[in-house]
């Protein structure tokens, strides 16, 4: 990961490192947004007004897969913004650029590609963010739970990141499969299919392929689960201050 770090920073600029930062940007805040802000709302549906106590695992992962798919087929072209401008950099010196940036990424691809492009790959899309989100959400959740049942461990700033950390394992111990083919079929045309992409990638390159760049992942979502989650208990907290003042 450092090696890989070390090689675009020396070979495209630092900049490079926040490729698709913009489109990113658009994502979290559309996705993210759908999928963390509804999730409460989906989870309390599913065990029902009258429910009284923790909800159970299997109503708090449906709920996560739920939130999930919904928020991503809304959020599906910033992610194909992202993906698209993170390979431009793949792109040999003096070929040029298809995308001066995010805004003329989505009107680029409507124009050549129709406006349906902007929702290439939303199935694996939909599988991976369903399986991530409901990873990260549910184990938060558990995790957290399992936490405050230990003597001496309170709802506090380090009950949050150990659970949080434990969300963005997880994650990427379930999600890895599907994002490595989401990336490939967002980033190559030539797949027909998400199977097709599946046994392409398993007989080409075998199932270790599957969790090809797990320790940067790991890097990424732990440690985006741990702000994100801190952030949200702060934020809930600082609500219901408000709320009851």
């Amino acid at each position: 990961m450092l090696g890989t770090v070390a090689t675009i920073g020396r070979e495209e600029g630092l900049a490079a490192l926040w490729k698709g930062i913009v489109p990113g940007l658009h994502r979290q805040c559309l996705f993210g947004g759908l999928r963390i802000g509804m999730y409460e709302p989906v989870k309390n549906l599913y065990v029902g007004k009258d429910f009284v106590g923790d909800a159970p695992l299997s109503k708090k992962i449906l709920a996560g897969l739920t939130t999930g798919a919904l928020a991503i087929m809304v959020a599906n072209p910033t992610d194909l913004v992202k993906v698209r401008l993170q390979a431009e950099g793949k792109l040999p010196p003096g070929v040029p650029r298809r995308y001066s940036g995010a805004l003329n990424a989505y009107s680029t691809i409507v124009k050549q590609e129709g406006f349906g492009a902007l929702w290439t790959g939303v199935g694996p899309n939909v599988a991976r963010n369903a399986i991530i989100n409901a990873a990260e959400l549910a184990s938060y959740d558990q995790v957290k739970q399992t936490i405050l049942k230990i003597p001496g461990f309170t709802d506090n700033v380090f009950t949050h990141l150990l659970s949080g950390l434990g969300a963005g394992f997880f994650a990427v111990c379930i999600g890895s499969p599907v994002d490595v083919v989401k990336s490939r079929m967002m980033g190559d045309s030539a797949y027909k299919s998400t199977i097709d992409c599946f046994v392409k990638t398993l007989k080409n390159d075998g199932p270790l392929a599957f969790y090809k760049g797990f320790i940067p992942n790991f890097g990424r979502l732990g440690s985006w689960n741990v702000i994100m989650f801190l952030t949200l208990e702060q934020a809930k907290k600082f609500v219901k201050s408000i709320e009851s003042s």
